[in-house]
């Protein structure tokens, strides 16, 4: 495993260690080596983890749902494009 064992993290060090990983993300995929990437994927599935664990009843905003997603859709659909044109 690379870095601190996730639980082994302070609630300030996870999110960091989030936020860092989630921005190095996209590069990760593009750029980064097999390996690196199977080592991203761990590492971030560890991270997550944790934070699911430790915030199980977490806030969840009804568009970031399946059901919001589909009703954001619809409405999207629904508005004009160049609205007072």
């Amino acid at each position: 495993m690379t870095g601190v064992e996730p639980n082994r993290l302070d609630d300030q060090q996870l999110m960091k260690e989030l936020e860092n990983i989630h921005r190095t993300r996209h590069d990760t995929l593009l750029y980064g080596s097999n390996d690196a990437l199977r080592v991203h994927n761990d590492r971030m599935a560890q991270l997550e983890g944790e934070y699911l664990r430790r915030n199980p009843r977490r806030p969840v905003a009804a568009g970031r749902t399946r059901e919001g997603a589909r009703g954001r859709s619809s409405a999207d659909r629904a508005t004009p494009a160049n609205p007072g044109t």
